[in-house]
């Protein structure tokens, strides 16, 4: 990987600023269209104004990498997935959004009704050049990942024929990634990051068994999914680094799945073709970390997500420095890390934590960087 790697980074979303929420919160201040969101001017000038204050606070604290917070999206994955050609985003009854532990998303699901595409204007284009035209660091944006598309599509809203083909549906899903890879790099994106967090989600049982009920079997979905991750970025320029998050959902503090990694460990690190891996690991639910010995040794990194998003507890450096020791014992430190376990605000909603606590938890991860390896870069 002749790309950008980093020590210290964190997931991409952060809380959105209180000028932000105000101004979504206007009537009419954000439609949802064939195109997916669209924002009203006035809120689209209190997201520029944010997005300089989000990078400045981000550089303070010593991050080597930094993102626009994703302060443009209401979803972490339906904006990016509304705007491809192909893709309508339409919104049910309240009680059939994706039930979190305690809470349930808003109901909006993607349809795909035409051929899919990544189309010349896709929004979160225009989303990176925005950010690296300010930031004097390395510029990172997060989208979903491919499986997104399969993953959080029901099989009654694949309107498009040709698609009712699962194999025809994955591979139109990788030319569109394949597409948006070489985009991003047109539009000087050098790290790219896809949360593909349904690996994870297809660790749990009873996630597993939903798809089984579907007719699949989860561990052909993981080797599909990364076969499609794989193909879609495999002819990436060389000096462009690609990062994958795994997760088990992240909703106003709340989780879908749990269960270790170990039914996908070896498929994500050995088949994806993906240099960085941002996995969660604040607590119990994601299992030991004995399934990282199965990175192959060389210049692939892990980035372990000890420092929860989810709670304003700080983490101290002396047990970050023990679960460190920890994971050393199964992969070298040099392929190792830190970053915080998911977003701060995969939703517009955001976690519940304040900007405060949110600065601490990323001031600890510079802080741990530097007290392993001496820096936050290399």
């Amino acid at each position: 990987m002749a790309g950008p790697k980093f020590r210290a980074d964190h997931v991409g979303s952060l809380l959105r600023p209180a000028a932000v929420r105000q101004a979504r919160a206007q009537a009419g201040a954000v439609q949802l269209t064939s195109r997916g969101y669209q924002a009203s001017p006035a809120l689209q000038a209190a997201e520029q104004q944010a997005l300089g204050e989000v990078v400045a606070m981000q550089e303070a604290l010593g991050l080597p990498c930094v993102t626009d917070g994703e302060l443009r999206r209401s979803f972490w994955h339906l904006d990016f997935l509304g705007a491809l050609d192909g893709i309508e985003l339409i919104e049910r009854d309240s009680d059939q959004g994706v039930q979190f532990s305690g809470v349930r998303m808003r109901p909006v699901h993607p349809q795909i009704v035409a051929e899919l595409d990544f189309p010349d204007d896709h929004p979160m284009l225009e989303h990176f050049r925005a950010l690296a035209a300010i930031t004097h660091v390395t510029p990172k944006i997060s989208i979903p990942g491919p499986s997104a598309c399969h993953f959080r599509t029901a099989e009654a809203d694949i309107r498009h024929g040709d698609y009712r083909d699962v194999e025809t549906l994955f591979a139109a899903i990788t030319r569109v990634y394949n597409k948006a890879v070489h985009q991003f790099y047109a539009a000087g994106c050098r790290y790219l990051q896809m949360d593909d967090i349904f690996f994870a989600y297809l660790c749990d049982e009873q996630q597993r068994a939903a798809k089984r009920a579907e007719g699949y079997d989860p561990d052909w979905l993981i080797t599909q999914y990364a076969k499609m991750m794989h193909d879609a970025i495999a002819d990436r320029p060389h000096d462009m680094t690609v990062a994958m998050h795994l997760c088990r959902g992240n909703f106003q503090s709340t989780w879908v799945a749990e269960g270790g990694y170990d039914p996908a460990a070896d498929v994500v690190f050995n088949q994806t073709g993906v240099d960085v891996f941002y996995m969660e690991y604040d607590t119990a639910r994601a299992g030991s970390l004995e399934p990282l010995r199965l990175l192959p040794r060389g210049n692939q990194r892990v980035m372990p997500g000890f420092v929860t998003t989810k709670f304003a507890a700080l983490e101290t450096v002396d047990e970050l420095l023990r679960l460190f020791d920890e994971a050393q014992t199964y992969v070298p430190i040099e392929q190792l890390g830190i970053a915080p376990q998911c977003g701060f605000a995969s939703t517009e909603e955001g976690n519940k934590i304040n900007p405060e606590e949110q600065s601490r938890k990323l001031e600890r991860v510079v802080e741990v960087a530097q007290r392993i390896w001496g820096g936050v870069a290399a």
